[in-house]
């Protein structure tokens, strides 16, 4: 089972951040960028997670991304998390050059990152293994799928222009943040550490390598893109006049 799930971690190691190069490479040639700046545009974000994500890697393998044992010790997999999901959003909305390719970028691409999400199908057959306890199996693994899915719904409504297509768009996003909210709670719960009260004959492994790449690293890029989502939702609906 260890080596499936090494095996999961390193394919979707490549696959994401590729994915998500493709994202920025796409907005910044609709934002008419060429040659260096295009570039440029490019390899700052490849940069920042080949940097993290070798980072995470090491701190995976390290045991750093383990649950503390006490609340006065620092949370290294949540600060990983949001740390990187807060610094990809400052890069696409307080830059120059991120402003201008997120603005070229169509709201359904941005969503259509959330489809990979169903990669959460791995927690469902470490349950059935009898390697991850049912508790945060069920309730990560099928959010997971559910954001995946729901990702999918709202690519699908933007692509064909439909009228519902905005509340498609953040009813995805609700639905892709309420799931992290949920998975981090629960995986907390039942991993051992200081909040250590369910699955007690069979704790999480979730916070060891090689799934911690998961909370460490993975789920902060999708936070990431869910992010900038609902930025650039809140942008044009600002734009939009109020009704006399």
């Amino acid at each position: 089972m260890f080596d499936i799930f090494l095996a999961y971690v390193h394919a979707f190691l490549i696959l994401l951040p590729a994915l998500a190069l493709i994202v920025v490479a796409v907005g910044a040639v609709r934002a008419g960028m060429d040659g260096a700046a295009l570039a440029r545009a490019v390899l700052w974000p490849a940069g920042v997670l080949s940097l993290w994500g070798a980072a995470a890697m090491a701190l995976s393998q390290s045991g750093g991304f383990m649950v503390p044992a006490t609340m006065g010790e620092p949370p290294l997999v949540l600060l990983s998390m949001l740390g990187g999901a807060g610094t990809l959003w400052l890069l696409a909305t307080r830059t120059r050059t991120g402003q201008a390719i997120v603005a070229q970028t169509d709201p359904g691409l941005l969503i259509a990152f959330q489809i990979p999400r169903i990669m959460g199908v791995i927690f469902l057959i470490g349950w059935v293994a009898g390697v991850i306890p049912w508790q945060f199996a069920l309730l990560a693994g099928l959010g997971d799928i559910w954001a995946g899915v729901e990702g999918y719904r709202a690519w699908r409504a933007c692509t064909q222009g439909a009228p519902d297509a905005r509340a498609k768009l953040l009813r995805a996003n609700i639905i892709g943040l309420g799931d992290f909210v949920v998975a981090v709670l629960v995986g907390i719960t039942t991993s051992e550490g200081f909040a250590h009260l369910m699955a007690h004959a069979t704790p999480n492994i979730i916070n060891l390598h090689p799934l911690a790449m998961f909370p460490g690293y993975f789920v902060a890029i999708f936070l990431a893109f869910h992010f900038v989502s609902l930025s650039k939702l809140r942008r044009h609906s600002s734009r939009v006049p109020a009704a006399a």
